[in-house]
């Protein structure tokens, strides 16, 4: 453990006297500012990577909602996220280590980019600002989005500042160009056409995209085609409950002909969808709970060890359905267990997950 933190607190100092070395032309404040602006990015980075694989399963997945979590961005959809993300990390560095010195076109689209990315940062942020799941990943993703912003910021600062001070030392014969070229000093403004090719682009990189299998409103879908987050339309499968009948609640969510869902219940505070199989296996754990629970307790906790893990693989109504199947067999001797031990053996099964 102690390794571990020698190694966490001498990266960062060992990363900056590289970075030092690196960055010789400019002061030791901004390389400080960058240097901190870097790591922060870094770790958002790590950060976001972890807290999304925490939270991977999509809206039709049937997932323990308390240990896991269903992803922000759609499966489908995510490598139009992601190009876009890589064009804007390249638009970072590109007017970080060259700013006004690019080559004009190449200005202009670093900062078509830059822009594309915060306001995809921005819409990230809101997707993640609302989170009706049972985890906090959102947490852990939200740094990321918040340091691109800050760090774009930063940079449309002293790019626009650089071409402020190089408007100021330049003349042209032409008047009228000569007058746009003093405004533009005293204002800072960015040059319009950046705004003007930010569509364009847009749609480029889209119809690209379309090429390798994404929707041309992928960008739109990547947040929309989720549950539990603040863009979601979609609803997600009954909850996995990792204390209730993990392979009897899984069978639940496979195709409504064959399982036959009967009503919703309710199990520690949470809506579920039950069909009989369900209730029947209930009613029969409580029947042993009732007459033998040191009994009950050990089956409990070998289902606990088991069961539990065996219907987190079970992700699809197809495995569903033939979990339904093979508990049938089950179904039937906890029927006849319960119709020889209990003297209402319907009322029982009927009150259980009464709402």
């Amino acid at each position: 453990m102690t390794g571990i933190f020698l190694i966490l607190l001498l990266t960062p100092i060992l990363g900056y006297f590289v970075y030092k070395n690196f960055r010789t032309k400019v002061s030791t404040r901004t390389r400080i500012v960058e240097f901190l602006l870097i790591t922060f990015f870094i770790v958002s980075l790590l950060a976001f990577g972890f807290g999304y694989s925490m939270s991977s399963a999509d809206y039709y997945t049937a997932i323990d909602i308390v240990d896991e979590g269903y992803t922000p961005f759609a499966s489908k959809h995510v490598l139009t996220l992601l190009v876009f993300f890589a064009l804007s990390i390249w638009s970072i560095f590109a007017l970080w280590l060259k700013g006004n010195q690019l080559p004009p076109l190449l200005f202009v689209l670093a900062f078509v980019f830059l822009i594309i990315g915060m306001v995809i940062s921005f819409v990230v942020i809101l997707q993640l600002s609302v989170n009706i799941g049972g985890n906090d990943t959102e947490i852990i993703l939200f740094p990321l989005p918040i340091c691109y912003l800050l760090i774009s910021v930063v940079l449309m600062f002293k790019v626009a500042n650089n071409e402020a001070q190089i408007a100021a030392t330049r003349v042209y014969k032409n008047k009228f160009l000569n007058y746009l070229n003093t405004k533009l000093a005293k204002t800072n403004l960015q040059p319009a056409y950046v705004l003007v090719l930010l569509i364009p682009v847009f749609t480029l990189i889209v119809a690209i995209l379309m090429v390798f299998g994404q929707d041309y409103n992928s960008i739109t879908k990547v947040f929309t085609e989720t549950t539990t987050w603040n863009f979601s339309q979609k609803t997600h499968p009954p909850a996995l409950d990792h204390k209730g009948h993990y392979l009897c609640t899984v069978a639940v969510c496979g195709n409504p002909e064959i399982v036959k869902p009967l009503r919703l219940g309710k199990r520690h505070g949470k809506e579920i969808v039950v069909n009989r199989q369900l209730l029947i296996a209930n009613a029969f754990e409580e029947l042993i709970q009732e007459n033998a629970p040191r009994l009950h307790r050990i089956i409990r906790n070998a289902y606990d060890k088991y069961g539990y893990p065996l219907s987190k693989k079970i992700t699809t109504p197809e495995s569903s359905n033939l979990v339904y199947r093979l508990m049938k067999p089950l179904e039937y001797f906890f029927l006849t267990v319960l119709y020889f031990c209990s003297s209402k053996p319907e009322e029982k099964i009927n009150k259980q997950y009464a709402i």
